[in-house]
């Protein structure tokens, strides 16, 4: 995978870098199978010409003669040259039969490598990526994107190769017959090539148009798909179809358009063929007729019949080939698009990581040293390795988080989060309130290093959290999202994503601790029941608690609950919260919360205006304060 071309600035450049890539990317997998293919496509192209020069001979020599003198004296050179005939096509269709097989396993084995690439790169971007880009639109690069190049690699590059060698080998054998007949060709071909780069040209472009117009067709599409509840609700349906038909003629007009070039193409360049093959015919009959002498590059004699009929058969191959190669025009432009757009997922710039610091698991000596072991034992440190000194210091992972005069914003040239410092010692637990857009969740978000921070500094059990691996760091914490993601597999397996080497009974014991065995075990299969589309046969509820499990089994020393029981129930709601503080105990854990009942126990409650802490405290202090913690409690005002 080549991540370090740079691309030039203009709209060709980009087209040519793109398929030069794409060959080089081609060659560096399948160097050998493609070696093959182009041995293949030379004998399949010369075989066809070589053939068509066996029809002059065939005429000339056995035919002509034949009529004269009778075919007794030619019988045995008719049946040589028949003979040589149908093993140079025998050859020819073995190539051809050859290089197809192989192309087909090139094809599909490079869309594989691609998706892989693809996805390598894809788990190592940042979350901003996924904030900026349509889902529907990446969705299209695996699947419309990798289909144009599954036609540009398997079709359309092989027609191409095989078109401008037939079309060079029937160019010189046409010079060889006849060089006046040879320049009546070029008119032609100077008419052909201008039609195909005009009316190809268009094609490609309303191609590329089309493939652009289907990826955002399918963006909004799948968010429509995720939004059909809220759709229903607010009677958007007239709406959203008045949407989607916009889009859909966008998809249409450009479709059509691309359509309609590319049809005409093949008549009008046939038409321009039969023109030229009944031009030369004509030329080509008074040629014989009046016994004018070749002047052609090979010093031959007369032209005869059998040249004219094999010039012909030679120029009807020529038309018929750039015919089809200028066919592949408009395929080759959104193979060469959509690699673009593969090359580009691929190139994205991953979400960087200056860490050195990594967790390890630990144990203590005989003189309650931490110390690295080479197994798992219930204790982790961070391994903090100082370059200057040539030493390794281990830190025990305890959970202690604070924020020094942190400063931030998702645009730096818009803070959203100004000097904010706080600490949450390890078991304690600290809650976040205060209306929607405070800054509540971008401080967690700013703890698992979702984003870097502008200023100020985030160290974690002593160590600045940019120093930490992002892997380790974002190991050490349970995170448990208002927007629940439940996978296609059972609830046994779910549970599991939250630490994939726990057993059974550690996932039961997780879903009993977060008080979500019970329903579970009310399900037709219990822990073996599976879900799919994001267990949507279970309540918001129970896919909220499930999710929950899924953090206890991690067993973190750190958790953040973002709006965990915003769609749990009161009573659903005790239960969790009885689970959750027993897995409170030698934990840190932050809580953002709308419902003020859920962080009444919190050991210090932070209330956020516009991405400043303006009161800190217990629930008492607060409430002592009578700031707008107590308001919002009393009733006040409310959260937005």
């Amino acid at each position: 995978m080549d991540k370090n071309v740079q691309r030039p600035a203009g709209e060709a450049g980009k087209k040519n870098r793109g398929f030069l890539r794409l060959v080089r990317y081609l060659f560096a997998n399948y160097p050998v199978h493609l070696t093959v293919v182009l041995v293949c496509i030379v004998i399949s192209a010369c075989s066809s010409v070589v053939a068509t020069v066996f029809l002059q001979r065939l005429i000339d020599e056995c035919i002509t003669p034949g009529i004269t003198s009778g075919m007794e004296a030619v019988w045995g050179q008719l049946i040589s040259i028949i003979a040589t005939m149908a093993f140079i096509y025998v050859f020819g269709v073995a190539a051809s039969f050859t290089y197809t097989r192989i192309m087909a396993i090139v094809t599909q084995g490079t869309l594989k490598h691609f998706r892989l690439d693809m996805l390598d790169n894809m788990e190592s971007l940042p979350v901003r990526y996924f904030d900026t880009h349509a889902h529907g639109d990446i969705m299209s690069t695996y699947t419309n994107d990798t289909d144009a190049i599954r036609q540009l690699i398997g079709q359309s590059l092989p027609q191409l190769f095989q078109a401008v060698l037939t079309s060079t080998a029937i160019f010189v054998m046409m010079i060889y017959y006849s060089l006046w007949l040879t320049l009546l060709v070029c008119v032609f071909l100077v008419v052909m090539l201008t039609v195909s780069r005009k009316v190809g040209g268009a094609s490609a472009h309303y191609m590329m148009a089309q493939q652009k117009a289907l990826a955002d067709e399918e963006g909004y599409i799948e968010e429509m798909m995720d939004g059909q509840k809220v759709v229903q609700v607010f009677c958007h349906e007239e709406q959203s179809k008045e949407d989607f038909v916009r889009w859909n003629d966008r998809l249409f007009e450009a479709g059509e358009a691309a359509h309609r070039y590319g049809n005409i193409l093949m008549p009008i360049l046939s038409n321009i063929g039969n023109l030229m093959y009944v031009l030369l015919a004509v030329a080509g009959g008074l040629l014989v007729y009046f016994g004018a002498a070749n002047v052609g590059l090979s010093g031959m004699g007369s032209v005869t019949v059998g040249m004219i009929i094999s010039f012909l058969s030679m120029t009807r191959q020529l038309s018929q080939t750039i015919g089809q190669a200028s066919m592949q025009v408009s395929m080759i432009a959104m193979g060469v698009a959509g690699a673009n757009r593969v090359f580009t997922l691929i190139d994205e710039e991953p979400e960087q990581d200056a860490g050195y610091v990594k967790l390890v698991n630990a144990k203590k000596n005989e003189n309650g040293e931490i110390e690295e072991a080479d197994r798992p034992t219930g204790l982790w440190a961070w391994k903090y390795p100082h370059p200057a000194t040539g030493t390794t210091t281990y830190t025990e992972l305890k959970g202690d988080i604070r924020l020094e005069h942190v400063d931030f914003g998702y645009d730096p040239e818009k803070i959203v989060l100004h000097d904010i410092s706080l600490y949450a010692k390890p078991g304690q637990k600290i809650a976040f309130v205060g209306a929607t857009g405070a800054g509540k969740t971008t401080i967690t978000n700013l703890i698992n290093r979702f984003y870097d921070i502008e200023d100020g500094k985030i160290r974690y059990d002593g160590i600045n959290i940019g120093k930490i691996c992002k892997p380790d760091l974002r190991r050490s914490l349970g995170i448990v999202l208002q927007d629940v993601n439940l996978f296609t597999g059972t609830v046994m397996e779910n549970i599991r994503y939250g630490r994939l080497d726990a057993t059974d009974e550690e996932c039961i014991a997780a879903a009993r601790r977060t008080n979500a065995d019970g329903f579970i075990r009310r399900l037709p299969n219990g822990y073996d029941t599976m879900l799919t589309g994001n267990g949507a046969s279970l309540s918001q509820g129970q896919r909220q608690l499930l999710s929950i499990a899924r953090a206890a089994v991690a067993d973190p020393p750190c958790m953040i609950l973002d709006e965990a029981t915003s769609s749990i129930d009161t009573r659903t709601e005790a239960l969790m919260q009885e689970g959750m503080d027993h897995l409170m105990e030698g934990r840190t854990v932050f809580v953002i919360a709308h419902r003020l009942s859920t962080v009444r126990n919190s050991k210090a409650i932070m209330v956020l205006d516009h991405g400043r802490i303006i009161e800190r405290g217990d629930h008492d202090d607060l409430i002592a304060q009578k700031g707008v913690y107590y308001q919002l409690y009393t009733g006040a005002f409310e959260l937005e």
